[in-house]
């Protein structure tokens, strides 16, 4: 007992573990409840389902940020809502990508959801190391954060001078190379992301992949490539590793439920980009304030973020009213 006392309080990454656990059985429950409760059965899901199913996403965000805010104070409270804000709004371009790849995998819409949800599975993973990584770095070289500042300036800059590429899911490496050493089928079969079935060459039943696992990789992938952006605007906003986590994950696991009805509507999003690029200046450049004039307080780096973001939305949504959409998600 005292054991299990001494691991439960013990610190982990700046916080005791039981505040991990709490957040992790959180987590768990919310996979086990939707994939295994409301999505048993795979099925297209509406965009007044998605919005709903979001709200409730937002809502559970929300009422642990005000948990953050009672147990740890208001300085945590402010710094988790910013860096759930940022990833929320950062995420909407991973949407615009991840649609891309689902169309080009002729991924239909009832087997779209199932592929996301298992991928957040990958997602915790691959951010948790990077926020491990980047607190082990900040942590031991304080100077990394004005790396990390620099980096975001130029980013935010870049997004600023340069128009988005085209996305090309066909020249992708990680594409390329998996059809070359993996076995693949042409076609998708159910919801499965692996098949048995006899080899064309030898006759002998064996183990293919099909084009849902492949999308599944790829979407992780892209993933991985936003979360160089975002995990240093977080870390530029608290170095609080628990913080960094849990605001991350948020976002994260409400996106998978907001995609449907943002697939669907992306391209009423296209000036928010330029919002989001000021937004990363902005944090990037608090970063050399907070090291050369003193600490901004985190409201008004709440407030900043917050107005530039909602500024965006209102301000895309305004000028592309009337502009059809160019496609639903997975019919590409």
């Amino acid at each position: 007992m005292e054991l299990l006392v001494s691991f439960l309080t013990g610190d982990f990454l700046g916080k005791p573990a039981w505040l991990w656990l709490i957040f992790l059985a959180l987590v768990g429950a919310l996979l086990v409840f939707d994939l295994g409760v409301l999505h048993k059965e795979d099925k297209e899901l509406g965009v007044t389902e998605s919005l709903v199913l979001s709200a409730f996403y937002i809502a559970i965000a929300v009422v642990f940020g005000v948990w953050i805010w009672w147990s740890m104070g208001p300085t945590s409270g402010i710094e988790y809502f910013t860096g759930y804000a940022l990833e929320k709004a950062l995420s909407i371009d991973n949407v615009f990508v991840i649609s891309i790849i689902f169309g080009y995998f002729a991924i239909p819409a009832k087997y779209q959801y199932r592929a996301l949800l298992w991928g957040i599975l990958a997602v915790l993973v691959l951010r948790g190391i990077m926020i491990a990584l980047g607190a082990a770095l900040v942590q031991q070289y304080e100077w990394v954060l004005y790396i990390f500042g620099a980096f975001l300036i130029a980013t935010g800059i870049k997004m600023l001078l340069m128009g988005e590429s085209e996305q090309d899911v066909s020249a992708n490496p990680v594409v390329r190379f998996l059809s070359k050493r993996m076995r693949m089928t042409p076609e998708l079969h159910g919801a499965n992301f692996f098949v048995t079935k006899p080899d064309p060459v030898t006759g002998k039943m064996a183990r293919f992949a099909t084009p849902l696992f492949l999308a599944l990789v790829v979407i992780n992938i892209a993933d991985l490539v936003f979360a160089v952006d975002s995990v240093p605007a977080i870390f530029a906003i608290t170095t609080d590793t628990y913080i960094v986590f849990t605001a991350n994950i948020m976002a994260i696991l409400g996106l998978r439920a907001l995609y449907f009805a943002l697939a669907a509507m992306v391209h009423r999003f296209e000036y928010l980009k330029y919002a989001l690029a000021i937004v990363l200046v902005f944090i990037g450049a608090k970063i050399f304030w907070n090291q050369i004039v003193g600490k901004l307080d985190p409201a008004i780096s709440l407030g900043v973020t917050l107005s530039l973001i909602a500024g965006g939305v209102v301000f895309s949504l305004w000028k592309t009213r009337g502009h059809a959409p160019s496609g639903s998600p997975g019919h590409g």
